[in-house]
């Protein structure tokens, strides 16, 4: 009998952790069932149809969708897709409930743990190249591409998605940039590196 009661106790707080669980994820919003057509209905992403959401800053959700809307950003699904969300209340609701979906955690790499960088691609992603007027990829995406505010989490990000967004930057298809950084930074590198910039954010997960 006691292991019984037992039992049904570990039953009860099982159900109560999973409903907790739930209860802390936000009810999808009525406008953004839409958006999960093509990023996923948790903001996963839908490869080739749409990018990750999940982890992104609801800062940065709501910026994008107000350059596609401004067409600024330009995307021939996307621009009348955000034409969808009229009003920055809705704007916000949508971001708020993508940005809340769970993501991998990644432990951040911090800058300084490492001091030498036999591989190259992480020399540029952590120091960047100064003789090249280069950047580190985290000065601004944050320790490990896991980004804040205006700047985009890239780590888990679809590699595609990336390798696309660089050569976007570098052609000068993408605006919308602070200060033209992201197009002076995609400019200084070569196809190899695009690759390999993409394919190593899109593997921290």
């Amino acid at each position: 009998m006691k292991s019984i009661t037992l039992a049904a106790g570990g039953l009860l707080l099982l159900a109560q952790s999973i409903g907790t669980a739930m209860a802390a994820q936000p009810a999808m919003p009525p406008q953004a069932a839409l958006c999960g057509s093509c990023h996923g209905p948790q903001g996963q992403g839908v490869e080739p149809l749409g990018p990750r959401l999940a982890g992104l800053s609801s800062q940065y959700i709501q910026q994008q969708i107000k350059l596609f809307q401004a067409g600024t950003r330009q995307n021939a699904t996307m621009m009348p897709m955000a034409m969808t969300l009229q009003g920055d209340e809705v704007i916000g609701q949508v971001a708020d409930y993508f940005s809340a979906q769970s993501v991998a955690e990644v432990k951040p790499k911090l800058r300084g743990e490492q001091v030498v960088f036999a591989d190259p691609t992480e020399k540029l992603v952590y120091q960047g190249d100064w003789t090249r007027n280069l950047p580190a990829c985290v000065t601004c995406h944050g320790p490990s591409g896991l980004g804040g505010g205006t700047f985009p989490r890239l780590a888990g990000q679809q590699a595609s998605y990336i390798k696309t967004q660089l050569h976007a930057w570098q052609d000068g298809t993408r605006k919308g940039d602070v200060d033209g950084m992201m197009e002076h930074v995609a400019k200084q590198l070569d196809s190899a590196e695009i690759d390999a910039i993409a394919s190593y954010f899109a593997n921290l997960k």
